[in-house]
């Protein structure tokens, strides 16, 4: 390219230079490569500012206070001793046609004491007789019949409850000091078997032993602990005059 003049031709070149810098520029950065931009994160205020959850403490749990009923729960168990219905001695001319036999050894009639109307403890009824005898007599089934029981308890301690062959009598022995041996619940009696010894077991004085027997009715149900009580004393003895 031809210039005119020396002025023009500086001008000319110094236009050149400057694009030859601005391509290298230019060619100095990728279009593909975007310029990255670095942005500061804003600061947080104080207020929106995550604060570590600290873990509270367990509020207090009520206090429950069981409190024990003073009142008893009903109880299905028998009670300790025989509970007898009252009643009259209508069935003894009954009892003496059947002989029993006296359930203490070496005792004879002439030796029983009528204690049936005595007072027991609180003023409670005796409702049977007191046989004395020395610890360990063998003690006899009034008659044929059953145990229908064989029964620990605080009065009588080791007793016996003996049904006669018709369930229409129960007999009562208390006070024994062991059962005879192989005694069991539901086995057959034969009268005059010994069922077991003169003891002072229950409240009995251990001064004093002796065996308490005793006779009720059964009622309908045939509960071995209930029954209209019977005066065994009338069963060997005539009343007193």
């Amino acid at each position: 390219m031809a210039y005119p003049n020396a002025r023009l031709k500086k001008t000319a070149l110094a236009v050149c230079a400057l694009l030859a810098v601005a391509a290298g520029v230019m060619l100095g950065t990728r279009k593909d490569e975007p310029a990255t931009q670095v942005v500061q994160p804003a600061a947080v205020p104080a207020s929106h500012a995550l604060v570590p959850r600290v873990p509270q403490a367990d509020k207090p749990m009520p206090v429950v206070q069981v409190v024990e009923s003073t009142t008893p729960s009903p109880t299905l168990s028998p009670p300790a001793s025989p509970t007898f219905v009252a009643g009259d001695d209508s069935d003894i001319p009954q009892l003496r046609q059947r002989t029993l036999t006296l359930p203490v050894q070496g005792v004879t009639p002439a030796q029983l004491s009528d204690t049936y109307t005595q007072s027991r403890a609180a003023g409670a009824p005796h409702e049977a007789i007191d046989i004395m005898s020395a610890r360990g007599t063998p003690v006899f089934a009034v008659e044929d019949g059953k145990v229908a029981k064989l029964f620990l308890s605080k009065p009588g301690g080791i007793t016996i409850y003996q049904f006669d062959p018709g369930s229409q009598y129960a007999y009562y022995y208390a006070h024994l000091d062991r059962y005879a041996d192989g005694l069991a619940e539901g086995a057959s009696l034969r009268k005059g078997q010994v069922i077991g010894y003169v003891g002072s077991t229950g409240n009995a004085s251990p001064d004093a032993p002796h065996l308490h027997f005793a006779i009720f009715k059964l009622g309908p149900e045939k509960q071995w602990w209930r029954g209209t009580p019977l005066n065994p004393y009338l069963v060997w003895r005539d009343p007193k005059p």
